[in-house]
């Protein structure tokens, strides 16, 4: 009975962590939807560049997940063990890193742009507007290096609700900045992509400030020198031992996610753009499955540094099952209602034809991918960081990229062949990863000793 009540417990405080980190998901993956359904008035062209420089600038910002994840491990392990110094000491080391860090990312999108767009095979149509894209949101990268430290020391604090009040207003910001300067309106000059890349930085910008405040005044009152004198290696040292082979598994997939487009772009602008509008749309079919799995990851966490591992184990299978059956369940209804959904941002047929065969492709996508999902948080958060990358460089390289590229441009199946491929490699990943979770070998990883 009393196993039962504690189960019930977490439970609860796995959807009171949950449901604001559902909202704020959905908010964030509204930020870059809204760009896309704003630029989609503009022209298809400009959809398809801003989707291209996306993919290379959401590579980049993986470089600040290498100390971001790690971050939320070990603070979820420190407040579950109360070792409340050490959980200052990590946050600050983390926003004086990813500070250096985004600096000179900043600095490397914003001189290098034109280069980068070359090397991905960008067309001279769509060059122009990749560039001004690319400056502005690369320049301004640094915001969300910090945004991103800030928002994972308070949901590791279980305090998730103020990202998501964050995320809330850098929505409203970003809709009226680009209804005011993609299309000229409230006295604006009418700017097109520009004026899209400037109404996301400045929001970005915005989140980064209030986020600041909401931690001292919620969180971390104050970072004592006492603290950092001397400076604590030991945290930095554990917070690249998690972030490293963390930050690595999703630099693989995004890095692989580069090369594919790259492949897609050999297809023509018509794939490019059925892609960059089926991405945006699909997103949000997995998003009950992100935000469980951030949440199961925040209160796994806590249950190893408690010792409680069965407790975490349990956890996990609840997690898993809930994520899937979600996600198909809604997989589903966009296969029957998608093409409707894309005949209200573009008016080419070719696009909607390709993507109402993605739509249905990606039901079987989705059956793997909610577990990969949830096994990387959820190992990661328990401390077997390693695996997951071993496992993502592998399969994802050899079968996404491989088999994209033999489906898709070999074949010649176009962008389903590719897409056929993604469902390969979420389903074969998936197997792998529901293994790895019952045999339990990830018990003995905690940083917490």
């Amino acid at each position: 009975m009393t196993q039962r009540i504690q189960q019930e417990s977490i439970r609860k405080r796995l959807f009171k962590l949950a449901a604001p980190i559902f909202i704020e998901t959905l908010l964030i993956m509204l930020l870059g939807a809204i760009d896309v359904v704003m630029l989609s008035r503009h022209s298809d062209t400009s959809v398809a560049a801003v989707g291209v420089v996306n993919q290379i600038i959401m590579l980049t910002f993986l470089v600040f997940e290498v100390i971001n994840l790690g971050t939320s491990v070990l603070c979820s392990q420190y407040i579950g063990a109360k070792m409340e110094k050490r959980v200052v000491q990590v946050v600050g080391v983390s926003l004086i890193v990813n500070l250096l860090v985004g600096g000179i990312i900043s600095a490397f999108l914003f001189f290098m742009s034109r280069g980068i767009l070359e090397v991905m095979g960008l067309g001279p149509e769509l060059m122009a507007d990749g560039i001004d894209y690319m400056r502005i949101v690369g320049a301004f990268a640094f915001f969300q290096a910090i945004s991103l430290t800030l928002s994972a020391s308070l949901r590791s604090a279980n305090k998730a609700i103020y990202p998501m009040m964050v995320t809330v207003v850098v929505n409203i910001l970003n809709i009226i900045g680009n209804y005011a300067l993609i299309f000229g309106k409230f006295g604006c000059p009418e700017l097109g992509v520009e004026g899209a890349a400037i109404s996301t930085a400045f929001s970005r910008g915005v989140a980064m400030i209030i986020l600041f405040i909401i931690l001292f005044k919620k969180h971390i009152p104050r970072f004592p020198l006492a603290y950092f004198r001397p400076f604590p290696f030991v945290e930095l040292k554990n917070l690249l031992k998690v972030g490293m082979p963390s930050a690595g598994e999703q630099l693989s997939y995004s890095s692989s996610q580069v090369v594919i487009t790259y492949f897609i772009n050999m297809l023509g602008t018509e794939a490019l753009a059925a892609r960059t509008y089926c991405v945006n749309i699909i997103m949000f079919s997995y998003l009950f499955c992100i935000a469980i799995a951030q949440g199961g990851a925040i209160c796994i966490g806590h249950l190893i540094g408690q010792n409680k591992p069965h407790a975490a184990f349990l956890l996990g299978k609840y997690v898993a099952k809930k994520a899937v059956l979600i996600t198909v369940s809604l997989s589903c209804i966009l296969a029957i209602f998608g093409t409707n959904i894309l005949g209200l941002l573009t008016t080419n047929p070719e696009i909607i034809q390709m993507g109402a065969i993605i739509f249905i492709i990606d039901i079987i996508l989705e059956i793997g991918r909610p577990i990969n999902i949830f096994a990387t948080n959820a190992l990661r958060a328990a401390g077997d960081v390693n695996y997951p990358f071993y496992v993502g460089l592998v399969v994802m390289w050899s079968i996404a990229v491989g088999c994209s590229y033999l489906f898709g441009i070999h074949w010649g199946w176009g962008l389903a062949g590719m897409w056929a491929a993604f469902a390969l490699d979420e389903n074969i990943r998936g197997a792998i990863f529901i293994r790895r979770w019952y045999g339990m070998k990830w018990v003995q990883k905690s940083f917490v000793k």
